[in-house]
């Protein structure tokens, strides 16, 4: 009697889960970098549960809760290699060439891209056994180092309105290279970004390369002269970021600055950078929490050695970061990490920074994350609300979406030069929330000359009308009113001012009272 193929399919994968999976498991990836990845799983199993640990650029992470169900694996790792503790959940199902393993996808579309998985996606490797060794205990990890308390960085005199540019992280991930940051500084040239105000060419994530033999570290293949590069965007009329760790990986897993901070600072003085991104991540398995503002205090006495003014960026939502980072020497700080959706930008926006207006000055300011406008989670609306609580709350305007070609109504959104002026009052006080009546906001920044910009938030899933008095602003009377999206002055006096703004919508005003 014939078997059939899939019967003869099914008895493999019968016969392979009942096979012993313990050994040492490879599977090799290519990055869209170009360059390989390899994760190694050490396992054991016994019956049906399964231990070991996983290897990564990351290092080594223990394997939790794994057990063996048929044809099909689980494991659970916990890691604090990236912006904090995270649960990463691994699947697999047995065939006849391995284990095909569903992983977390590093940095996934629309996800906040510190560590894997952050979107929710997931990502299929095949791994193969290559030995059946047993997995040794890893050993413990070695102490994490103490700093003694820094002293207060001396402030370097930038960032005096929130920065305003483009970073490649949100959209291009690893895929950035020499060719696309110069076809960004060409398009913010031309598609009139520039004159809106964007200055800032920022280089993410994914461009180290390797370090030679005096320790500089040299950008891979895909930036054959960083000096170059820098000079180009500078000759364009705008500035150059880079992008680093202060652990020994950076959250992609490339090379990071430890114990090279005043020799990346040089080199990044070098090239030519005007703004340092300095991401967390690895930096928490090396140092012990309490000592997160004496690391960043010391790249940030780096920068201030190394001769050339560059904007400090503290990235990941670092605990109680508001209330150390600017003696730290950062010009701006993350508060915040949110997805390309409504739901998870309203959570980061109206939730996380209420609260934080207190701790945000000229050449010091809170960073709810970068912009997410343009990449097509939201709608036209939800973007337009986006940008004006941003706005609002006197965040740096970074864009992160492909600036090459934009659609019309999404580069309206980001060149709106009226609620760009919001943002880069030179007053520089942070809005705050006056008002919320369940889903409705009311949300209020001072404005230079006495005014008042104001938004009207419409968190609800149905058109609602938006009440602003007079009072919420300090004023007896509304004076003058005008609308910054409608780009309209309004005929409206009074104690109060009402409108009705669509699900998720906003309505941005500029109120002079008396």
């Amino acid at each position: 009697m014939k078997l059939s193929v899939i019967a003869i399919a099914a008895l493999l994968v019968q016969s392979i889960s009942a096979a012993d999976l313990t050994g040492h498991w490879v599977a090799a990836q290519p990055g869209a970098d170009g360059q390989t990845r390899e994760t190694s799983l050490w396992l054991k199993s016994d019956g049906d549960r399964l231990s070991g640990y996983i290897s990564t650029r990351m290092g080594d992470s223990p394997i939790a809760e794994g057990k063996v169900n048929g044809g099909q694996i689980s494991f659970v790792v916990i890691t604090d290699a990236y912006d904090q503790t995270g649960r990463l959940e691994y699947t697999g199902t047995l065939t006849q060439d391995g284990i095909l393993l569903r992983m977390p996808a590093f940095g996934g579309r629309g996800s906040r891209g510190g560590g894997p998985g952050r979107g929710g996606q997931l990502q299929e490797i095949l791994a193969k056994r290559v030995s059946t060794e047993e997995p040794k205990p890893l050993p413990p990890p070695p102490p994490k180092i103490t700093l003694p308390p820094a002293k207060e960085v001396a402030y370097n005199g930038l960032a005096k309105v929130p920065p305003m540019g483009w970073n490649s992280w949100n959209q291009f991930r690893a895929q950035v290279s020499d060719r696309l940051v110069r076809e960004t500084a060409d398009a913010m040239v031309r598609n009139g970004m520039k004159d809106a105000g964007y200055a800032y060419v920022n280089i993410d994530d994914t461009w180290q390369g390797k370090r030679d033999e005096m320790g500089n570290i040299h950008p891979n293949d895909r930036f054959p002269d960083m000096k170059a590069l820098a000079d180009y965007i500078h000759g364009k009329g705008l500035k150059f970021g880079i992008y680093s760790s202060p652990g020994p990986k950076t959250c992609a897993g490339y090379e990071g600055s430890l114990q090279h901070e005043e020799q990346d600072a040089k080199t990044f003085a070098a090239w030519g950078a005007d703004y340092l991104k300095y991401d967390w991540c690895s930096a928490r398995t090396v140092y012990d929490q309490g000592s997160m503002g004496a690391v960043f205090a010391k790249m940030g006495e780096a920068l201030l050695a190394a001769g050339r003014p560059m904007v400090y960026s503290f990235s990941a939502a670092l605990p109680k970061a508001p209330e150390w980072a600017s003696a730290a020497g950062g010009n701006l700080w993350r508060t915040g990490s949110f997805r390309d959706d409504y739901a998870s930008m309203a959570a980061d926006g109206f939730d996380n920074q209420a609260g934080l207006e207190k701790f945000a000055a000229p050449g010091h300011w809170n960073d709810p994350d970068m912009l997410h406008i343009g990449q097509g989670g939201m709608n036209e609306t939800e973007y337009r609300t986006h940008f004006s609580l941003w706005c609002i709350l006197d965040a740096p305007l970074l864009a992160g979406n492909d600036l090459r070609n934009v659609p019309p109504g999404i580069l309206e959104i980001l060149t709106n030069k009226e609620a760009i002026a919001v943002d880069q009052d030179s007053l520089g006080r942070q809005g705050s929330r006056v008002k919320k009546d369940g889903s409705l906001e009311v949300w209020a920044k001072p404005l230079s000359g006495g005014a008042y910009a104001v938004g009207l938030f419409n968190r609800s899933e149905s058109s609602a009308r938006i009440t602003v008095h007079a009072a919420d602003l300090g004023f007896e009377r509304i004076s003058r009113l005008r609308d910054l999206w409608a780009h309209a002055d309004l005929s409206v006096a009074g104690e109060q001012y009402s409108a009705d703004v669509p699900s998720h919508g906003v309505v941005l005003l500029r109120i002079t009272g008396k």
